[in-house]
């Protein structure tokens, strides 16, 4: 518990650094990388669509469920605990502004989800942000798909099962945007560039030099 609520408390930190550097125009990767030069006192975490996993996203919870048990407010971590779910609304957002400023709306757009696992390489999809990222762009009205290599069809779950069945597809220049959510290393090998489509990138996958890139 205390591990897995301490790294869920050090990613609101830079969730919420991301989004106020944003504002700024500063890098949050640049900063990590330079803050990691330092030889102690520092442990790099880093900013991301929202938490996925088994652990993460739910032992800060059962933390604090206990807590109160014992007439304890644990503050810090329910705040940290808003902070990482509200990120996919963030990414929502970063979309729409992304569109708008191609004179597109979100609403009808259609967007292809890079990554439906919680992690990069793997095929394990609990708690994954992603899906939260399809279920608030489908309320707005958006067309979703998505692709994952390790990932060839949505299994049934308890809380997304309406998307069970929906397959990974290809990428193509057939979309309005693209979303990075997982930094699966195949990505890494794609040629966005050629397909001419915005491409948001969730996770600092792609370099800064890649046509029609944004940060998010």
């Amino acid at each position: 518990l205390l591990e897995n609520t301490f790294r869920a408390v050090n990613i609101a930190l830079v969730n919420e650094l991301k989004v106020a550097f944003m504002k700024m125009g500063i890098d949050i990767w640049e900063v990590i990388e330079a803050a990691k030069t330092k030889p102690f006192g520092f442990m790099p975490f880093y900013p991301g669509p929202g938490l996925g996993g088994h652990c993460i996203p739910i032992d800060p919870f059962y933390l604090t469920w206990k807590a109160r048990e014992f007439e304890v407010n644990t503050r810090f971590i329910e705040l940290a605990g808003e902070i990482n779910t509200s990120m996919p609304d963030f990414v929502v957002t970063r979309v729409m502004e992304v569109l708008n400023e191609l004179g597109k709306p979100l609403k009808g757009a259609r967007i292809l989800l890079l990554g439906l696992s919680y992690k990069a390489n793997v095929d394990d999809d609990r708690e994954s942000p992603s899906y939260r990222l399809i279920e608030k762009l489908e309320r707005r009205g958006a067309i979703v798909s998505y692709n994952d290599p390790y990932i060839p069809e949505i299994r049934p779950s308890r809380e997304y099962s309406k998307y069970a069945g929906r397959t990974s597809v290809p990428i193509t220049d057939g979309y309005d945007a693209m979303v990075v959510s997982t930094a699966h290393d195949d990505y890494r090998q794609v040629d966005f560039g050629k397909f001419g489509v915005p491409v948001i990138d969730t996770r600092h996958l792609l370099a800064d030099s890649t046509p029609f890139c944004y940060r998010a």
